[in-house]
């Protein structure tokens, strides 16, 4: 079944619903803020809206908080991407000897990305951290917070419990750089 797209508003919502083989209606607000929704065939279109119609408050608030990291984010200079990396590499050479053993001796590769919607990305099969370039513009604890939790990812690859408390044992204040972060 090729994918359907379709414009249509909801409790006064503009959003784009997307026929394809899924079990369950999917919401999601883009990072430009745009509303999509998946939606099995079998369902039909006054459900769709009804449930688009449902969350209509969530949307708004997804909204909200998308514009105003956008402000924020126009207000901070970004670095350049050389004074990004060489910013991450030293603080990436603050951790590596916590992880050196696990990593056979060599630290990761680390690479820095336009990324909207994460900080970071660790591939350990690649031995590789990928930060956005839009967190060398954040207080050094942010980023260091980000760059711990990314090579937390070389020993637990999810969040599951094992993950945060290896997180929390090495920074006790974790939760307080990641609210910081989410800007909470």
């Amino acid at each position: 079944m090729p994918t359907q797209l379709q414009l249509r508003t909801a409790g006064g919502l503009a959003y784009t619903l997307e026929r394809k083989r899924v079990k369950n209606l999917n919401l999601r607000v883009r990072p430009d803020g745009s509303v999509w929704v998946s939606a099995p065939s079998r369902a039909s279109v006054a459900s769709v809206d009804a449930f688009v119609a449902s969350r209509a408050d969530w949307v708004r608030r997804q909204q909200a908080s998308l514009r105003a990291v956008a402000a924020a984010e126009a207000a901070e200079p970004l670095p350049s991407r050389e004074a990004a990396l060489a910013l991450f590499e030293e603080v990436s050479a603050k951790f590596f000897p916590l992880f050196a053993a696990r990593l056979g001796g060599r630290p990761p590769e680390i690479k820095v990305r336009q990324m909207s919607s994460r900080w970071g990305v660790c591939c350990p099969a690649k031995r590789r951290i990928t930060l956005a370039l839009r967190l060398a513009a954040k207080p050094r604890p942010l980023i260091e917070y980000v760059v711990l939790h990314e090579y937390c990812h070389f020993v637990h690859p999810d969040h599951q419990a094992g993950f945060w408390g290896l997180v929390e044992s090495i920074m006790p204040d974790a939760k307080v750089r990641r609210r910081a972060l989410r800007g909470g």
